[in-house]
């Protein structure tokens, strides 16, 4: 099947060529890449954005960075690309020390939260920009850059310029602007930020089966705990420049190491509660009203006094307090539309919560402990 190139791609005095979409696999050379850090520190005056953190990725893993905002994710991903020199550390990319490398030299690609695309250039210009920077031939270029934007369905659109472009569009762009490097290490600041809801869950899709094709391993940075745990293969939750828990999305979530884990983490986020200096934690849709639990199971049942609901079509929430040795204290249930059974508010149920979902931390350090007697 024949294709005709964009005007743009006549500046390279090709002529026509075939783009079968199987085959061109062969025009680019991905290695996976581990990357390791290694005691990396970074500081801004007194402040430390990231103070000593140690980690090392699998060959063509998804990692995701999470945290809140000012915890350090996106200054470790700038010292990986090299936009950032660390005051202290090492950074390892497929085994080598790449310190003293500069972003090129680094084999590494970037996806930023803006996309940073030039507005006065094509999406053909855009996308090869990268591959005149690093003298690529010029006979190649073309095939180079058709193939990259088929993979993502922007074939259609290398004529066009970014301000005729949607949001999704754009990311797309920017995302075979980056793979046309033909990078051993994919890094990605928040690419997804600028979009809608709705696209932006079809957007994670299509980018976790892209790296699944490719392979490559890629690093992504968001603070948006549905993304991470969409996304990641693991996951590495920060706060204040350090990594406070790093595992797959479901260790993440039910086995979290400390309270703030737990607590970030979820939606509604755990509940925790204090308990004799220990703070016991479970999870919404464990705490469930009397008669929907596992016979046999062992049980810990508490007074729930429901302030209000909230109908979410799939899911019930309920707001309220606990009695009992809890006295007053605010958590939430999260009851599926299977459970069937009648909430009112303003009026008190026995809520239980089976004792294997409980989590124990400790009050001042936040970390997690071995279970305590109730």
């Amino acid at each position: 099947m024949q294709k005709t190139q964009s005007s743009d791609a006549k500046d390279f005095k090709t002529s026509p060529i075939s783009v079968p979409s199987a085959p061109l696999r062969c025009v680019f050379s991905f290695y996976m890449a581990t990357v390791e850090l290694r005691e990396l520190k970074k500081s801004y005056g007194n402040i430390a954005a990231v103070n000593g953190v140690d980690l090392l990725t699998r060959d063509g893993e998804f990692l995701v960075l999470l945290g809140p905002s000012g915890c350090g994710k996106t200054t470790l991903l700038r010292m990986i690309a090299g936009f950032e020199t660390p005051n202290a550390g090492e950074v390892l990319i497929g085994g080598e020390v790449v310190n003293e490398l500069p972003p090129r030299a680094r084999k590494i690609a970037m996806v930023f939260q803006s996309y940073a695309l030039y507005p006065h250039m094509t999406v053909f210009k855009n996308i090869a920009f990268p591959l005149k920077a690093q003298r690529v031939n010029k006979a190649a270029i073309p095939q180079k850059v058709e193939w990259a934007a088929g993979l993502f369905g922007i074939g259609h659109l290398l004529g066009r310029k970014p301000r005729e472009l949607s949001g999704g569009e754009r990311q797309r762009v920017a995302l075979a602007r980056a793979l046309v490097r033909e990078p051993s290490v994919f890094l990605l600041d928040e690419p997804l930020s600028n979009l809608d809801a709705q696209l932006r869950a079809s957007a994670r899709d299509e980018l976790q089966q892209f790296q699944r094709r490719i392979g490559t391993t890629t690093i992504y940075v968001t603070h948006d705990q549905v993304e991470a745990m969409g996304l990641g293969d693991r996951i590495v939750v920060m706060r204040g420049g350090t990594v406070r828990q790093i595992g797959t999305p479901k260790e993440i979530y039910h086995e979290p190491a400390d309270s703030f884990v737990a607590r970030f983490v979820g939606s509604p986020p755990m509940n925790l509660v204090q308990r004799d200096g220990y703070l016991l934690g479970f999870r919404p849709e464990h705490f469930l009203p009397k008669g929907v639990q596992n016979d046999g199971a062992q049980m810990l049942g508490v007074p729930f006094l429901v302030a209000r609901i909230e109908y979410l079509g799939a899911d019930r929430l309920l707001y309220g307090t606990l009695g009992g040795s809890f006295e007053g204290q605010k958590v939430i249930a999260r009851l599926p539309s299977t459970v069937t059974v009648n909430i009112e508010p303003q009026t008190s149920y026995d809520f239980f919560v089976e004792q294997k979902e409980l989590k124990f931390f400790d009050s001042t350090t936040e970390l997690r402990i071995s279970s305590r007697p109730l």
